[in-house]
């Protein structure tokens, strides 16, 4: 007759001998932080080439019905609803607008407007510094992605400052 093995209810219970309690936390930290970034879905962008004819139409027929005074100044907007509804604002995170080509590329395309904890960049920014990581979380990006704009952000203001003769203050 053979003999019935037990089932393991706990896989790691075999293992606290080989390994510390450490390594086992954060192997499971590590897995946690990718599972975090697979549930939250990329960008999504809709390009103004793949729209048809007929769908041009309908938002051109729509521009009339789209007119309503959104604040003009930091100070008018500081006061204002929060989420803000204002997608059309430069400031907004819910989507971005490439000038060049004119896509439109929605941060957020699980989410509607006010369904997100934090809607304008300016606010963020006025909080102080954040993490990477929250960066990253806040305009749904990676913390590596986040810290690429960074050092490109960095580099065209040095740029930038050479040009116009400005020297760094030493405070």
């Amino acid at each position: 007759m053979e003999r019935e093995t037990p089932l393991k209810l706990d896989p790691l219970a075999d293992n606290d001998a080989q390994t510390t309690e450490e390594e086992t936390i954060a192997s499971l930290s590590r897995k946690v932080r990718r599972r975090r970034r697979r549930d939250r879905p990329r960008s999504r962008t809709v390009a103004m080439k793949r729209l048809t004819k007929e769908e041009i139409r309908q938002g051109a027929a729509l521009i009339p019905y789209m007119s309503y005074s959104k604040p003009e100044s930091r100070a008018e907007c500081k006061c204002g609803v929060r989420p803000c509804p204002y997608v059309s604002c430069k400031h907004h995170l819910y989507l971005d607008v490439n000038p060049d080509t004119g896509s439109i590329k929605l941060n957020f395309p699980h989410l509607e407007v006010w369904e997100m904890e934090e809607t304008c960049s300016i606010d963020v920014a006025e909080r102080g510094g954040i993490t990477l990581e929250e960066v990253g979380e806040i305009m749904n990006l990676t913390r590596e992605r986040i810290r690429q704009v960074e050092v490109r952000g960095l580099l065209k203001l040095k740029m930038t400052t050479d040009e116009m003769g400005i020297m760094p203050s030493n405070a």
